[in-house]
């Protein structure tokens, strides 16, 4: 299979012939349009070695999220970052190229804190060893983290390890009716003291918050923080659905949804020049999701402005680019790096930026 990919990667690279890297497919409406010949991986799938005592696990690209989640499972043990599938398909490359992480990643970091190690095939056929298999593997520039919502564009991620976390003994999910100017304020607050909070979503006046740890320690938080406790089955419902976007604020797919990171000091109505009143914030007031037609220039100056950036998610018009723009330094790294493993610009090209 390996050498097949090789194969592909040479002739496309001697034809100049732009290669659309696809594992499940359920991301393929991120980023801009995707471009090229596909490149099947769903096939190169598979657990390479999985050791619960050091907390790490090694799987092809091809292996399905669903797959490597039920294994860890079966350990009491997850992927931390609560990678969202977006469909039945989603596989471990996708996860990694995408770069993509759920409600647990105010507590517990993005999937790029997660990548120990990677094997990447370049534009020359070439396979790459990056990082390994455990945290102190690293020194220098770290490649393998880099890799995390590259979309595919330095190469075909053929391997990736990955740091795993045991699940917590306990989980609370409660439920308080504010509005957000309030709701931030207390999320700010809250983040200042020793809480077991793992998860934060307001939206429509309401505040739901998830408790994770030590069985005393969510208890004692509970009773501390009040609030309205939800039945542990509705509750993961709900959690998920909003890892999935199966949520019903996010039902509206002709809508275009902005995905805006801001300090989560941010004030609530910071946004209010071009907010139609169409939040759900997360991440304890630094991700907050916008529904609506904005204006993409006048929105991401008043984020910049603010000290963030913004992400046109889903729908809407790509032509004004679905990533904020790059600072000129910035961009000639993207561009240096991007003609350092892919030198004849075959991998997904345009698929973050339309000149890389």
């Amino acid at each position: 299979m390996v050498n097949r990919f090789r194969e592909r990667i040479l002739a496309a690279g001697a034809a100049r012939t732009p290669l659309r890297l696809r594992g499940g497919g359920s991301k393929d409406w991120y980023g801009q349009t995707p471009q090229g010949e596909v490149l099947e991986t769903s096939a190169y799938q598979g657990i390479v070695a999985y050791e619960p005592t050091e907390l790490v696990v090694t799987a092809r690209c091809g292996t399905p999220l669903l797959e490597l989640e039920r294994e860890l499972a079966l350990r009491e043990q997850m992927l931390a970052f609560e990678p969202p599938h977006f469909g039945p398909g989603a596989t471990v490359g996708g996860m990694v190229a995408a770069g993509l992480s759920g409600p647990r990643r105010q507590s517990a970091g993005a999937a790029r804190d997660f990548v120990l190690g990677a094997v990447l095939m370049d534009g020359r056929g070439d396979l790459l060893r990056f990082g390994g298999q455990v945290m102190k593997n690293v020194a220098g520039y770290d490649v393998s983290r880099l890799l995390a919502g590259s979309l595919g564009m330095l190469g075909l991620v053929l391997e990736v390890s990955l740091k795993v976390l045991p699940r917590p003994t306990a989980e609370t999910t409660l439920r308080l009716e504010l509005e957000q100017e309030e709701a931030l304020l207390r999320l700010n607050r809250w983040a200042g003291q020793p809480l077991p909070l793992s998860a934060s979503a307001w939206h429509d006046g309401a505040l739901t918050l998830r408790l994770s740890g030590a069985r005393a320690a969510v208890a004692a938080a509970a009773r501390h923080i009040g609030g309205e406790m939800l039945e542990p089955e509705a509750a993961a419902l709900w959690w998920s659905d909003l890892r999935e976007h199966r949520h019903a604020w996010f039902g509206d797919a002709e809508t275009p949804l902005w995905r805006i990171s801001l300090p989560s000091t941010t004030p609530a109505r910071s946004l209010s020049a071009v907010d139609d009143g169409m939040q759900l914030i997360e991440w304890g007031g630094a991700q907050r999701w916008l529904r609506g037609a904005a204006d993409p220039l006048a929105l991401r100056a008043l984020v910049a402005r603010l000290g963030g950036h913004a992400t046109l998610f889903r729908g809407g018009d790509k032509r004004q680019g679905v990533f904020q723009p790059l600072a000129p330094a910035v961009h000639a790294i993207h561009r240096n790096l991007k003609q350092h493993f892919d030198p004849a610009g075959v991998f997904n090209p345009g698929r973050m930026y339309r000149d890389l």
